[in-house]
Formats: structure tokens, sequence, C-alpha cells
């Protein structure tokens, strides 16, 4: 197993840190964002079942 010191821990430590950030700030978005989609259909469907 090849040693690269304490510095390149931090540095993976800190790259693996910032792509799980960023996987969660997106997934927070795609759901801010894709939830309307299929919140507005239900709302029509439930106007209708009660009309």
């Amino acid at each position: 197993m090849e040693f690269h010191g304490t510095l390149g821990t931090i540095w993976a430590s800190l790259g693996m840190t910032a792509y799980y950030m960023a996987l969660i700030w997106i997934n927070a978005l795609l759901v801010l964002f894709l939830s309307p989609l299929f919140m507005i259909p239900l709302t029509w469907l439930q106007d209708r079942t009660k009309a």
C-alpha cells in the first residue's frame, strides 16, 4: 500500500467531503424543483374526484 502522508489524507478527506456535500445539495434541489411536477397533477386529480 502506498503512503502519501498526512497531507494526502487530509486532501483526500476534503475532496470526499466536498463531493458528498455537493451530492446532498443536488438531491435537495431536485426535490425542491421536481416535487411541484408531481403535486400539481395530483391536486387536479383530487379536484376531479371531488366534483
